[in-house]
């Protein structure tokens, strides 16, 4: 059964896009490693410096594996200093969609 994983964080003001361009870049090998899909939303009209990441995986251990990919590393690493830590995340069983 597909694993998802929603993420909400906030950047420090002025920051959002900078976190989100890093958040994009660090994508070369999440197909690979099992990602069905991953996106990253904002919503400039209620919170602008709020950041969503929606993740389908194949499963919950290939998710988990991807954290250790050098490309998500180094993702993470360059976003921290940018955001407010201000972080949730919910792990998710898909149980079924459109595209899933």
């Amino acid at each position: 059964m597909p694993y998802g994983f929603q993420a909400k964080m906030k950047a420090r003001p002025g920051h959002r896009d900078e976190v989100v361009a890093i958040l994009l870049s660090g994508t070369e090998g999440l197909r690979a490693a099992g990602c069905r899909r991953y996106a990253v939303a904002v919503s400039d009209a209620t919170d602008p410096d709020r950041i969503w990441v929606d993740e389908l995986w194949e499963s919950k251990e290939q998710h988990d594996a991807s954290l250790s990919l050098p490309e998500t590393k180094a993702a993470i690493a360059a976003a921290r200093p940018l955001l407010t830590g201000e972080f949730t995340g919910q792990e998710l069983t898909v149980v079924g969609g459109l595209g899933v």
